[in-house]
């Protein structure tokens, strides 16, 4: 018996499979075109699709800065800060000394003062951006190193406090060279109350003086302010510091000297208050004639004859140990003191190395009566007092005085 045919495969349905398939392409489709026509411009071909287009994003805001390399900024010149794609709002520049002062304007913020050399500094910044939102920027930067034999330091007379005589010059001497004096005397502010009208003079690039053009009134409160500090001096010296210095003036004490008359007149607030017999200096060995300035005062001072030049072997020779109530008038060694040795001459005669002499009495009563900056007026010598000899400053009149200014 022949063989039984297998049974036939069941139909796979090919036309069924494709139609299926055929519909998820369609849902898939649909599902495509939704997604389009909530959130992209794809759905901008269809017949009535309106186009959008993005905001654009804001210029972002970047600090700018007088310096471009944060590291060694030079101290010459007043830091500044402004801003690129925004609005300068504000600036705080702060050191561990504390914040830098300054001001915005023109859309720039500029330093009032000139940096510390060697010092960290954060610049913080406000702004505000092209969209109208608020940001902050931050930058650090540190200035120049500087040696101290690069930084030249100011020194004040008088100190501050002090009550000085209606003489005293205001003294500043630098420790190294000031040589752009005009730069320098730009910021060297001297004011009073009340007011009086001086100027400076330039003794050397090392010492500059400033006086009234007359003598300071009595009970008059001076203020000094150097405002120098990183300012270039010149040759790559920038001032070491400001300064700020504030003294009064006491009492109007002058005393006048005639060496021809062998006599001092002490006047207080213009009234004569004592009259004294002196011994100024011998021939060969004249007090100068003209305007000193007390300078310092000691209650006992040794004087010796080596510290003028002369030799232990000469008869001019002299040692004292115990010099009572000296005043200092000169540089090169003149004062007023006690000479209990010279009292037969004093009055008649001049016995001395240029001292002004006087008893023990009087010289008390002047040194209690006395302070640095009260003046000296002699008179009846030959020999001159110059500028220089300590405060010299009396000598020229307000005009030759004025013309040693920088500025003048």
């Amino acid at each position: 018996m022949p063989a039984r045919a297998p049974a036939p495969l069941p139909a796979t349905h090919p036309l069924r499979r494709r139609t299926s398939v055929a519909v998820a392409l369609l849902a898939l489709a649909g599902t495509l075109l939704a997604c389009s026509a909530d959130g992209s411009a794809s759905g901008g071909d269809r017949p009535g699709a309106s186009a959008t287009s993005a905001t654009p994003a804001p210029e972002p805001v970047r600090l700018t800065t007088s310096f471009a390399d944060p590291t060694g900024v030079p101290i010459d010149a007043p830091v500044t800060v402004g801003t690129s794609g925004g609005t300068l709002d504000g600036v705080r520049v702060t050191s561990a000394a504390g914040s830098v002062d300054g001001s915005v304007a023109g859309g720039r913020w500029t330093a009032s003062t000139l940096l510390e050399p060697g010092t960290d500094y954060t610049i913080t910044a406000s702004a505000t951006r092209s969209d109208g939102r608020s940001v902050k920027r931050t930058r650090t930067f540190r200035t120049v190193d500087l040696t101290l034999d690069e930084q030249t330091f100011a020194a004040v007379a008088p100190l501050d406090g002090e009550t000085v005589g209606v003489g005293m010059p205001v003294v500043v001497t630098f420790d190294l060279p000031v040589t752009d004096r005009a730069l320098f005397e730009k910021h060297m502010q001297v004011s009073s109350t009340p007011s009086q009208r001086g100027s400076w003079y330039w003794l050397s690039d090392r010492e500059a003086h400033w006086r009234p053009a007359t003598y300071w009134k009595p009970g008059t409160d001076v203020s000094v302010d150097l405002d120098i500090n990183s300012l270039p001096a010149g040759n790559g010296i920038y001032g070491q510091e400001s300064r700020s210095i504030d003294f009064s003036i006491g009492d109007a004490v002058v005393s006048k000297v005639d060496v021809r008359t062998h006599t001092m007149r002490t006047f207080i607030n213009g009234e004569l208050a004592r009259t004294m017999p002196i011994s100024a200096g011998k021939a060969g060995w004249e007090t100068r004639s003209g305007t000193k300035v007390i300078i310092e005062k000691f209650r006992r001072k040794r004087m010796n004859a080596a510290t003028i030049g002369v030799d232990e072997s000469d008869p001019e020779y002299y040692d004292l140990a115990n010099v009572q109530y000296a005043l200092r008038v000169t540089y090169s060694g003149e004062f007023l003191h006690a000479a209990p040795w010279s009292t037969g001459s004093q009055g008649s005669a001049n016995v001395s190395h240029g001292c002004v002499g006087m008893s023990v009495a009087d010289a008390a009563w002047l040194y209690e009566r006395t302070s640095r900056g009260d003046v000296v007026e002699v008179v009846g010598s030959e020999r001159q007092m110059t500028l220089e000899n300590g405060y010299g400053d009396w000598n020229l009149s307000p005009a030759d005085w004025k013309s040693g200014s920088a500025l003048s």
